[in-house]
């Protein structure tokens, strides 16, 4: 097969994270390094080239504007249809998975899907039934509470209660009755949706496996901006059966306020020892000048594991 429109138009470091033979692959990226042609790249790679079959790959990233790029440059490439390619949001993946196995899920057929303002309407139903008044705990802050514990993989019954903690006693008596709630009436919000497609992997492990041997690779962009549930998600399907390629920069991550933690890049090296490390340093977006100046400033992260932004142009 001819490659070359796969790997001629990339630089050295770009060709070397695409065509890597190793199971695990992090792609550390700063930013305008190409980190997207790379991941398209190396789908074209793996489909033309390992002959991974298009609906063997799994592509996760975060935002539907991302996903829908990337199914656009698979296409052209590789000119085949997108449709029913695993390539989406970690929530939109989720809600594929639990609306194709809504019984194992625990979950009615129809189950409905909660936007924010639907789920801060159910909170605030919740503390009128229990008499909480809204003017000393704010419905918002119930409901941030909420989506921070699941986030973090937590459902009211793994927190455990301090009497004198009136903060978090008060939050659990909410949380325990809106999931009671959600529940009875077949409603998931959007941290529900990763929440719950991670305790399938762990409750159902034969539907496990299936995807396990269904995915014959796993790519994951953004990977800096991953929260506990996406990684966990991320780390039981994978596990030592799924080769995976991760892309991020542990030098930014902007989804902090919503739980996201870079030192998930750091851990993903301690899960999978083997992973081969790759930089993508050369910036097609900026100046010497300015990348000199961000050099300087992103020194003084910690715990990062370490690049030269650098560039061709003046």
């Amino acid at each position: 097969m001819d490659v070359s429109h796969i790997i001629d138009p990339l630089n050295d470091a770009q060709r070397e994270a695409v065509t890597a033979q190793n199971d695990h692959l992090l792609v550390l990226a700063g930013a305008g390094s190409g980190k997207t042609r790379v991941l398209v790249h190396r789908m074209a790679w793996l489909m033309g080239v390992d002959r991974v079959p298009p609906t063997s790959i799994l592509a996760v990233t975060f935002t539907n504007k991302a996903a829908k790029e990337m199914r656009y440059r698979v296409e052209q490439m590789m000119n085949i249809p997108t449709r029913g390619l695993w390539i989406g949001t970690f929530h939109g993946i989720a809600h594929r998975l639990l609306r194709a196995h809504w019984k194992d899920a625990g979950l009615p057929e129809n189950f409905q899907v909660l936007d924010s303002d639907d789920q801060l309407r159910l909170i605030k139903r919740v503390m009128r039934e229990n008499q909480i008044d809204e003017s000393q705990w704010p419905p918002k802050q119930a409901q941030w509470f909420i989506s921070a514990q699941k986030d973090e993989g937590l459902r009211a019954d793994h927190i455990q209660e301090n009497p004198g903690d009136h903060f978090t006693t008060t939050m659990l008596k909410i949380y325990r009755q809106y999931e009671r709630l959600c529940q009875q009436g077949g409603l998931v919000d959007f941290g529900e949706l990763l929440l719950r497609s991670h305790e399938l992997w762990l409750h159902k492990p034969e539907l496990l496996a299936h995807y396990q041997q269904r995915f014959q690779h796993i790519l994951v962009d953004e990977f800096q901006d991953t929260n506990t549930i996406q990684y966990a998600w991320l780390q039981v399907l994978a596990g030592h059966r799924v080769p995976s390629t991760i892309v991020g920069d542990d030098d930014q991550s902007i989804y902090g306020w919503r739980g996201a933690k870079v030192e998930n890049i750091q851990q993903y090296q301690r899960d999978f020892p083997n992973a081969r490390l790759v930089r993508l340093e050369q910036n097609y977006r900026s100046t010497q000048t300015i990348l000199k100046a961000a050099n300087a400033v992103i020194a003084n992260n910690q715990g990062r594991l370490g690049k030269e932004l650098w560039t061709d142009g003046p």
